[in-house]
């Protein structure tokens, strides 16, 4: 039997070099990312001559925001890339039952308890610090009320995650469940309601017992989670202190597909104001994604994944700095025009038109299920290839 990194040993900053994989927010269409993932499970079984070998086994941090989240906590726990993409499908068609008087405005479109429900049924009821983990997690949420994103991670060296006597009355991060740490990254706003996380004991007769609202880590600059991932394992303040170099450092980031930022405003309607609202949000979570894909391009040694940002910068270069990068980083994913997936020559089994693409880019329909499974297949059949991941990053995965 294989015997791979320990828990401990995927966090220790001594022990590399460090892998980290990176899961966008995107609702159903994470169905596309499983296929992708299916593919790099497949290459790193072969690699290693073991068809039991788990994602958790190679990645020292895999990160998540919103769905993206979800299958993190799943593959940390040790979870096959089938056994979660079942679990998924059953996510799926039991939540997003749309109902008459679940219009989205005055009440979410979909229940947040069916969300909750099918969480502790996948991830159980431990808290983050008694959670069996086979590797680093961070998962992105947005705390609503004081408008700040949260990066929580179970490094039990990060700086709220035990009890610390300075803060006896702050609830610390290892206490929380982890699947409502999840539930949090995917409470979307409109599709469902937040998740209330209490923050401070109302043990402490100083303090009142606080209650922090949390939305959807999508809203937060990091739907994209992989800057937030770089940050965490890097910057002195999360306490990881992994170091960064082209040669040390491995980021793999899979999307969920990139909505087609064009608009015709001649088809706003006549409520214009409200319309164009909506599309300025939509539009700037897309300049926050398109902003974290340019830096990583950036700051990374260039890749064959890296995609055109715009007609002007074309891909990100040269690497920022002197080395050749802080990383080695690869991007996978779809962008939803006509256009790309004329030149990406992707074989969905359909014809890719208008309606075909508006469709795919809903991120609440089961009924697209399948076709974001094939779209997802195609997507890792073209982009993902096993030169990716360079024998250099093999040291100390397997220790036996």
């Amino acid at each position: 039997m294989a015997i791979y990194r320990t828990f401990e040993q995927h966090l220790d900053p001594k022990e590399g070099p460090k892998r980290i994989l990176t899961l966008d927010g995107g609702g159903l269409r994470g169905m596309m990312t499983l296929q992708v993932l299916k593919k790099i499970e497949r290459i790193l079984q072969d690699r290693f001559n073991d068809p039991n070998m788990r994602l958790c086994n190679y990645f020292d941090l895999i990160a998540g925001t919103s769905t993206g989240a979800i299958i993190a906590a799943g593959l940390s726990k040790g979870m096959a890339v089938n056994e979660i993409e079942n679990h998924y499908r059953n996510l799926g068609n039991t939540v997003f039952k749309r109902s008459f008087w679940r219009r989205g405005a005055v009440l979410e479109k979909y229940d947040a308890d069916a969300v909750a429900k099918a969480l502790r049924d996948v991830l159980g009821t431990k808290m983050m610090k008694d959670t069996e983990f086979h590797t680093g997690l961070l998962v992105v949420t947005k705390r609503l009320d004081t408008g700040s994103t949260w990066a929580m991670t179970n490094n039990p060296n990060s700086m709220y995650f035990n009890a610390n006597p300075k803060r006896l009355q702050t609830i610390p991060n290892g206490e929380y469940p982890l699947w409502q740490v999840v539930r949090a990254s995917t409470a979307a706003p409109t599709f469902f309601a937040g998740e209330e996380i209490s923050i401070r004991s109302n043990e402490s007769p100083e303090r009142e017992n606080t209650v922090g609202l949390f939305v959807d880590g999508g809203v937060s600059p990091h739907n994209n989670p992989s800057l937030q991932a770089l940050m965490v394992a890097t910057m002195d303040g999360y306490k990881f202190g992994w170091k960064p170099g082209a040669d040390r450092l491995l980021l793999v980031s899979v999307g969920t597909g990139k909505a087609n930022a064009s608009v015709d405003l001649s088809k706003l309607g006549t409520d214009t104001a409200a319309a164009q609202a909506l599309l300025a949000l939509k539009n700037l979570m897309e300049d926050c994604s398109d902003l974290v894909e340019t830096v990583m391009q950036w700051i990374s040694k260039p890749t064959p994944t890296a995609r055109a940002i715009d007609r002007e910068m074309g891909t990100a270069g040269p690497a920022l700095g002197e080395g050749g990068g802080m990383l080695t980083y690869h991007r996978y994913n779809a962008v939803f025009t006509e256009n790309w997936f004329e030149k990406a020559g992707l074989d969905v089994g359909e014809v890719v038109d208008a309606a075909y693409l508006a469709n795919m880019q809903e991120m609440d329909r089961p009924q697209n299920l399948d076709r974001l499974t094939r779209l997802g297949a195609a997507v890792a059949e073209k982009q993902v290839d096993a030169a990716h991941f360079p024998e250099a990053f093999d040291a100390n995965v397997r220790l036996g």
